[in-house]
């Protein structure tokens, strides 16, 4: 008999808990559905956690262009990198688990990515958001925690599927070493996909019960603590493939005017998307009003400069705003200045638009040098 947990309650008294098994794999697929987070997304990204949002419960999947649905996956969550995330969910005892879980797998993925339209994953999160009584668009802004993300967020899953940028979880009671094997095989290498499992087991006594998760087949390659160090070539060759020359070139010309203003780059560390962020070092403080992302997106650091000076009173901040909306395509909401809000690249291909863009930059750097 397994030796399980114990649990110290509020009287001081131990209560031993045993390990027992799920009833059954749809007990654990509901349990995966109420309670997203057992999905244990600080062990898949300690850096950065992984958040859940519920797409649906037995998510159809055709095998061919506007074709009838071939396959039903058990969960398909996206994160709030908008990353769908597959799930499949098998007891320990179903001989599936493993080898022939991991063709299936790979199916509905090779799958995915080709006859999933955004537009579909849509519809069957706003489907399960009715069958919750729940407005779907508040669930998304609540999830995001930023009303003038979610636009931007569908989006970017449609850029994810058609690049391939998709996470594949195995979950099971009990991950045997074959599957873990496997899957370690398959995270280490594929280049966009991740591939993990994560073992729930379940514990019980006294009529309390414990779910303890575990996420198994992370390799050193994708190492989440440490995650992709960028530079200047993977940044651009990234930005180029996923967007095309024009943001590219307008990201360069953004980077080559920052170089006297705000010299020193920061370059991030993120197992998919790319980041540059231009900094002025000024009176023992990092300044960096802007982020460019590989995905094309640019990001106005309004939450960073909150914490500095001249801009850590909201009137500055506004004064920010004000102008960056001034620019054509801009249409930043006055309650951004306490967030990271973005803008697509594409908005600045016109020369005149960037020239008005980095006329503000250089105002931002003028007023820190002036406090």
């Amino acid at each position: 008999m397994s030796s399980g947990m114990f649990l110290i309650q509020a009287d001081g008294q131990l209560v031993e808990m045993l390990e027992k098994p799920y009833s059954s794999e749809d007990r654990l697929q509901g349990l995966l559905a109420k309670y997203p987070n057992l999905l244990a997304g600080d062990q898949i990204n300690s850096v950065n956690p992984r958040k859940w949002l519920l797409v649906s419960r037995e998510a159809s999947l055709a095998s061919e262009d506007n074709g009838p649905s071939r396959w039903s996956v058990d969960h398909l969550f996206l994160d709030q990198d908008a990353v769908p995330t597959l799930v499949e969910v098998k007891k320990s005892n179903n001989t599936d688990i493993r080898r022939k879980v991991v063709g299936q797998m790979l199916d509905y993925a090779a799958n995915a990515v080709l006859y999933w339209p955004v537009e579909e994953i849509k519809s069957m999160f706003e489907a399960t958001c009715k069958g919750q009584n729940i407005d779907p668009d508040k669930r998304l802004e609540e999830f995001l925690d930023s009303p003038d993300e979610t636009e931007r967020f569908w989006q970017r899953a449609k850029e994810n599927l058609l690049i391939g940028k998709i996470r594949l979880l195995f979950v099971s009671d009990d991950i045997p070493t074959e599957l873990r094997r496997i899957v370690e095989f398959l995270n280490s290498q594929m280049n966009r996909a991740e591939v993990l499992a994560v073992e729930i087991k379940q514990y019980t006594g006294q009529d309390q019960r414990s779910l303890v998760p575990r996420v198994i087949g992370q390799t050193s390659i994708k190492d989440p603590q440490s995650g992709r160090k960028w530079d200047e070539d993977s940044f651009f060759r990234e930005l180029e493939f996923r967007k095309g020359s024009m943001d590219a070139d307008t990201a360069k010309k953004i980077l080559e005017w920052t170089k006297d203003k705000l010299p020193r780059l920061r370059w991030g560390n993120g197992n998919f998307d790319g980041a540059v962020f231009p900094t002025l070092d000024y009176n023992g403080i990092d300044y960096y009003p802007i982020g460019i992302w590989s995905y094309g997106g640019l990001e106005i650091q309004f939450k960073m400069l909150q914490s500095r000076p001249p801009f850590d009173t909201e009137s500055k901040r506004q004064e920010i705003l004000n102008r960056l909306n001034q620019i054509p395509g801009f249409n930043i909401p006055a309650d951004a200045i306490i967030r990271f809000p973005k803008v697509e690249l594409s908005v600045l291909k016109n020369e005149e638009s960037l020239m008005q863009f980095l006329e503000v930059l250089d105002w931002v750097v003028q007023e820190i040098k002036k406090s």
